[in-house]
């Protein structure tokens, strides 16, 4: 009986830790393949819940990466102006836009922004963050504890890579940009 009491705890205790993995792991679904991401719920709560809560209602699908700068960062996440599948997309205000929900208060944490860091986009208010969010390309050290981290590349960097980059002289705004087929 003993035996059998400890291979069932083995078993739901397996079951249990791939849940909960699972339940930190986010595909962000590109043209040239997936991105699996790390969330760190543990750091910035509020901000993976609102991430989840976006992409798990479909607001992300067909936003457009409208700020993007070659060995900087990719920016999207818009899903009022940027989302190409919508009647309020607009490119040229893509990235003044967000979600119909309130901005999240910061939650900056000591994780560095290395290359495949994920960070939330915000205005000069360190508690504007609501949508947006950026791919670090590279390591980017003088954003640490200024914006908040929320997750990490761990798979499929190289389809990042491979956004399509913007105008240097226009801030990184692209003309033609790529966007998220789904993120789920």
């Amino acid at each position: 009986m003993h035996k059998i009491i400890s291979k069932f705890l083995i078993l739901f205790f397996i079951l249990t830790n791939n849940t909960i993995a699972e339940e930190n792991i986010m595909i962000l679904k590109l043209k040239d393949g997936d991105v699996k991401i790390e969330l760190f719920k543990d750091v910035a709560p509020n901000h993976v819940k609102r991430i989840k809560e976006l992409a798990d209602s479909g607001k992300y699908d067909g936003v457009v990466f409208h700020r993007v700068i070659d060995g900087f960062m990719a920016q999207t996440g818009d899903v009022k102006f940027g989302n190409s599948s919508n009647d309020e997309y607009n490119l040229s205000r893509a990235g003044m836009g967000g979600s119909d929900l309130p901005d999240l208060k910061a939650e900056f944490n000591d994780l560095p922004h290395d290359r495949g860091t994920l960070s939330m986009a915000r205005s000069q208010d360190p508690n504007s963050a609501n949508s947006q969010f950026f791919i670090c390309l590279k390591a980017s050290s003088f954003l640490d504890r200024q914006y908040t981290v929320f997750g990490k590349v761990i798979e499929g960097m190289e389809h990042v890579d491979k956004i399509k980059k913007g105008d240097e002289s226009n801030n990184g705004s692209v003309a033609d940009p790529d966007k998220i087929i789904s993120f789920k």
